[in-house]
């Protein structure tokens, strides 16, 4: 077997989301969340599970860092809780949440990990969402309002920043299916949020490039998947082009572009009436270009023609994670290579990668994790052959550091490299981390 080097000064890292792992939501003047309401609703969350304590990591930041550096971890992509700084949205600043997130920025970087900042990973608020939440385009000022007060007391620090994890989960899990916070089943509504998360996007880029920050990057992660035709029926190709656009492109496109696919926005328009673009929107988006595409990818899509709505997926026989979503590499590579030559996207980081499995076991004080293992090595052997074909891939962070609250799923499901043991809270790495710390120290696979 030949060893996989990757570039020099590639970035190793893992990733995690506040509301996921903070807990401690009432503690030193944060304010409520879309998130804290949606989780204490009956109901919503399975086994009523909530992120009240989550893993603690707000008072066990410290020895989460020294594990990660333990791990030789370098770089750690964060999100920071918006009502932990405005416990309103804005106006009125909480003190405390600003020395908490920049505690954890000089933690990490004495211990020599990169830290990465998503400004918003979906816990809105509530007091925004009481005024309409993505809905109400005053929303995308006041996040602008808030990305410039981090920009101002983390930027000396932090040089690459994250716009927005996974607009398209906040749009339509959140708005039409009701699965996410605040938890709507309105499609016009999840179409004219999607318009005001890229419009706020652009908004809080533009506030980037007015901070003055030196040697910076900004960018947004999107959640993609390759989606692939069961068959070479033009009317499975048809479906293909369909779900393609309305996940990806819609996305994307606006973000590289400054346009809105053609095809999703006439269809948009013709069933909802929606979304609502005010004049210079589009020229406004268009004139915020991205340093660098951030990409989640778990698993691709395999449709065809429905019978009743136009896409069916279908499930191909293969291997499937504890989501139920399928181990396919491959459509890593080809999602790579598409934003490479489709997209010219300047520099990619995957910023989230990785898989939930039925790792609940310690024996003799380790997690027996070798599917996760073998997920990852399959995906990072996907990685490497990407850049090898001229793909500007300069990081990976790894989903997830820890296991954690995952959503709707409550503490189910475990997609963390390290065990969280909920009664206790004690960190245990799985044999995924330790394979994963050798990996960084050498640098290859």
């Amino acid at each position: 077997m030949s060893k996989l080097i990757f570039p020099e000064n590639f970035i190793w890292g893992v990733a995690t989301a506040s509301y996921q792992i903070e807990g401690s939501v009432a503690d030193d003047g944060r304010g409520e969340s879309i998130w804290d309401r949606f989780s204490h609703t009956p109901g919503k969350i399975l086994n009523g599970d909530t992120g009240d304590v989550a893993c603690d990591h707000y008072r066990r930041y410290k020895q989460d860092v020294q594990l990660m550096k333990e791990l030789g971890i370098k770089g750690y992509r964060f999100s920071v809780a918006w009502p932990r700084i405005y416990p309103q949205g804005r106006g009125q600043i909480n003190r405390k949440g600003i020395d908490f997130y920049s505690s954890l920025v000089d933690e990490l970087l004495n211990s020599g990990i990169e830290p990465a900042v998503t400004l918003y990973h979906w816990d809105l608020p509530q007091a925004l969402q009481d005024l309409g939440g993505w809905a109400n385009r005053d929303v995308a000022d006041y996040f602008a309002e808030y990305a410039f007060k981090m920009y101002d007391v983390l930027g000396d620090r932090v040089k690459k920043w994250i716009t927005h994890n996974e607009p398209w989960v906040v749009a339509f899990l959140g708005n039409a299916f009701g699965v996410h916070a605040p938890g709507y089943k309105d499609y016009a509504l999840a179409v004219n949020v999607s318009h005001n998360l890229i419009l706020s996007h652009a908004k809080a880029v533009q506030a980037f490039r007015q901070s003055g920050i030196k040697d910076g990057q900004i960018g947004i992660t999107l959640n993609l998947s390759p989606v692939y035709p069961a068959s070479d029926k033009a009317e499975d190709m048809e479906a293909v082009q369909l779900l393609d656009g309305c996940q990806n492109r819609w996305f994307l496109d606006p973000v590289v572009y400054g346009a809105y696919p053609e095809d999703i926005l006439a269809l948009y328009r013709e069933k909802f009436n929606a979304p609502v673009i005010k004049d210079g929107d589009m020229e406004f988006i268009a004139q915020q270009p991205v340093d660098f595409i951030g990409v989640n990818y778990y698993s691709r899509a395999v449709v065809k023609k429905g019978r009743e709505t136009n896409i069916e997926h279908v499930r191909p026989e293969g291997v499937y994670t504890e989501m139920d979503w399928e181990v396919y590499p491959e459509g890593l590579y080809d999602l790579l290579i598409r934003l490479h030559k489709d997209y010219n996207a300047p520099v990619i980081y995957i910023t989230e990668n990785g898989a939930a499995f039925k790792d609940d076991k310690i024996v003799d004080d380790m997690v027996d994790d070798q599917e996760r293992l073998d997920y990852l090595k399959s995906h990072f052997e996907a990685a490497h052959k990407a850049i090898q074909d001229g793909v500007k891939l300069k990081g990976y962070y790894v989903w997830s550091f820890m296991d954690n609250f995952e959503w709707s799923y409550g503490y189910s499901k475990r997609f963390g490299i390290v065990y969280v043991d909920y009664d206790t809270m004690r960190r245990t790495p799985k044999k995924s981390a330790l394979w994963y710390r050798d990996v960084i120290e050498n640098n290859s696979l």
